[in-house]
């Protein structure tokens, strides 16, 4: 079901995107709610209620000939209808109830509200070059490319949980996805992206049969785990006392850097071959000391200053018995490891991989469960201010699909990042295609 709300206005020559239109898309057909369903948030799902939402955005070249984009925008509000059917919960808002006692939040659901938020915008001057920008800083016009850059997750009490924006270029084609990081995490950000390209794929080419099937419906029900009876009751008396409306420092820059192949196999076999290296690395440990090495160098700390690399791990299959993958909601933890910048750097990159692969090694069920409990008896809202400036983050993984969005006329040809967790020393890594 897709309503227009309103027309906004046209392109100006300045090499940035402009809203031409915006709408409230609803699920289609309808899902089987009576009146008003109400979801209660996790303790991961809490968690990130005071950060950005998800905003990443794939890259594509222009659609053949026969198909126009007026047409090609039409299929993909169509198909975002009818993916809401699985992920109606997306079409929601939140809502906080208040007593005496703290405050609870939770998404809520009716079919006669809500919805999701579908724009089409123009950038006639900007080109897919200019959207990868090889070997350059992250362009300043990214920004206008995303529909709710900078809005917090707790802003989803009034605005959508979900917003897509489509954006013409002189010769491609940039879809967005602004996500509330308190609803989904980075796996499910990226099931409902493939199944919402799976349901255009097939209106585009005609092959779209009418039971509104994706290969890998979501699990949207709630799991809680240790036994915990939602709702979940926040401490807290009025949102300002854990909402932060945190700004990047207006210094800060933004670059991708890419790694072949075969720079990475080097670097794997690199740290396994080190005298250090006892278990065996992955490419992706390899990577993060590498990373984790440079950037504690860049900074020209203290040798008795503490570093942390913080590795975020989907928990799911960790879990004993372990969660379907297919689980819709956050369900993913802080691999946390430690050191001295001279301990770091006076080693090798093996003997950094080393401490990684212990770290992951130890992140089991039972570790899951205990920092659960010890969340459960002082609950904590990630704060981006916060984050120590001789600390590293990873964020993200290369395990995503992110190439496997093909919504009719190709695969991807680029991404990139909205305004998630813009800080110093935040890393985001993604699969990459020459």
């Amino acid at each position: 079901m897709v309503t227009n709300i309103k027309s906004l206005a046209m392109a100006s020559p300045s090499k940035v995107a402009h809203q031409i239109s915006t709408a409230i898309v609803k699920p289609s057909p309808l899902p089987k709610v009576e009146g008003t369903e109400r979801c209660n948030l996790t303790p991961w799902d809490l968690t990130m209620i005071s950060l950005n939402y998800i905003e990443t955005g794939l890259l594509f070249t222009n659609p053949p000939p026969s198909n126009t984009m007026d047409q090609v925008a039409d299929c993909l509000k169509a198909s975002l209808s009818a993916v809401l059917f699985h992920f109606y919960l997306l079409a929601g808002r939140l809502v906080t109830e208040k007593d005496d006692d703290g405050l609870t939040v939770s998404i809520e659901y009716c079919n006669n509200k809500g919805g999701a938020e579908f724009i089409r915008a123009v950038a006639d001057n900007i080109t897919v070059r200019d959207v990868l920008a090889i070997n350059a800083d992250v362009p300043s016009f990214i920004p206008s490319l995303f529909p709710y850059y900078g809005t917090v997750n707790y802003d989803g009490h009034s605005l959508p949980l979900l917003a897509l924006q489509v954006t013409e270029l002189a010769d491609g084609v940039f879809i967005a996805c602004s996500m509330n990081h308190a609803i989904a995490d980075g796996s499910s950000f990226w099931h409902f992206f493939q199944s919402w390209a799976e349901i255009s794929r097939k209106t585009l080419r005609s092959e779209f049969d009418q039971d509104f099937t994706v290969t890998h419906p979501p699990i949207t029900e709630r799991f809680f785990i240790n036994n915990i009876s939602p709702p979940i009751k926040l401490p807290f008396n009025n949102p300002d006392q854990f909402i932060y409306k945190y700004k990047p420092p207006s210094n800060l820059r933004t670059r991708s850097f890419h790694f072949s192949s075969n720079s990475i196999a080097q670097l794997k076999s690199t740290a396994n071959d080190q005298p250090e290296t006892t278990s065996s690395i992955s490419s992706f440990q390899a990577l993060c000391s590498l990373l984790w090495r440079s950037i504690t160098r860049a900074r020209t700390l203290q040798p008795d200053e503490t570093t942390t690399f913080r590795l975020t791990s989907d928990a799911r299959l960790k879990l004993r018995p372990p969660l379907s993958a297919e689980y819709f909601g956050n369900f993913v933890t802080k691999i946390c490891v430690t050191t001295t910048a001279g301990d770091l750097l006076k080693n090798d990159i093996g003997w950094a991989a080393q401490l990684l692969n212990q770290g992951v090694a130890a992140h089991d069920d039972k570790e899951i469960r205990s920092t659960t409990a010890k969340w459960m008896e002082e609950p904590v809202i990630l704060n981006p201010s916060k984050l120590s400036m001789s600390n590293v983050s990873m964020n993200s993984s290369p395990r995503f699909g992110v190439y496997e969005c093909d919504f009719g006329w190709g695969k991807p040809v680029g991404l990139r990042n909205g305004s998630t967790f813009k800080a110093n020393g935040v890393v985001w890594s993604w699969r990459f295609i020459s």
